[in-house]
């Protein structure tokens, strides 16, 4: 009966895995946000609103050929104010209830959180980008042929997104108990992401403007940011125990 009741303790008290940890994590988080949809409503909203001042700023100045070289910085200036919205709030459910102590009091590796929140943000990110992006198209880029290099769309917007999570997820972590942490989250922010956002430009503007040497400078633009990528995350994922802890 006590060898029953000994291995009966030993087995409730194994160790989650990182995955299982790192799964509980997205899964709070995305639980949290469906509860609400604060995040993804405010972002949105903002994002529309953005799409509808640059209609009604461009319709009447610029005909549709001429706004092509200026489409990718548009767009892009579009998806980073509005991760901006959503990046500021990453920890304000867990600093506002006091539950953020309370996760860095479980036994596991930090960087399990941090890998958790940038993969949230970047879920959440990509679902305001399905509603923009169409509107951006539909106001913008209607004679450009997607169909044919809709993976030449993708790869950088992809990228981007990811990097800016990273990015974004270690310096709200830095802020989040700052006084006015949106403010200083942008001021820190646009610089550090600036390397992306024009590699990321660079990529796209040369799907939007065609021509037939578009894909040289596309390659490179999505190879830079690739490199961005990988070199930012992980210094992001080493530092952010100890950011985490002090």
């Amino acid at each position: 009966m006590s060898r029953n009741t000994t291995n009966t303790s030993s087995a409730a008290c194994v160790k989650p895995s990182s995955f299982s940890q790192f799964k509980t994590l997205v899964r709070k988080d995305i639980q949290q946000e469906l509860a609400s949809f604060d995040m993804l409503t405010s972002m949105g909203i903002y994002a529309v609103l953005i799409i509808v001042v640059y209609g009604t700023s461009l319709a009447n100045t610029l005909l549709q050929k001429e706004l092509m070289p200026l489409i990718a910085g548009l767009f892009w200036s579009l998806i980073v104010f509005s991760s901006l919205l959503g990046l500021g709030r990453s920890f304000y459910r867990e600093q506002e209830r006091g539950a953020l102590s309370g996760i860095l009091l479980v036994p596991m590796d930090r960087s399990i959180i941090y890998a958790a929140k940038v993969c949230t943000n970047v879920i959440f990110i990509a679902c305001v980008e399905v509603i923009i992006a169409p509107l951006f198209f539909f106001f913008f880029m209607t004679l450009i042929p997607l169909s044919s290099v809709l993976y030449a769309v993708l790869v950088p917007l992809l990228l981007g997104t990811l990097g800016m999570a990273g990015v974004g997820v270690m310096l709200a972590t830095i802020t989040c108990d700052a006084q006015g942490r949106e403010v200083i989250l942008a001021v820190l922010f646009i610089p550090l992401i600036y390397p992306l956002l024009y590699c990321c430009v660079t990529a796209s503007a040369a799907v939007c403007t065609g021509g037939a040497e578009w894909f040289e400078p596309w390659l490179l633009g999505v190879g830079l940011s690739l490199v961005y990528d990988v070199i930012m995350l992980g210094v992001c994922w080493i530092l952010f125990e100890y950011v985490v802890s002090n």
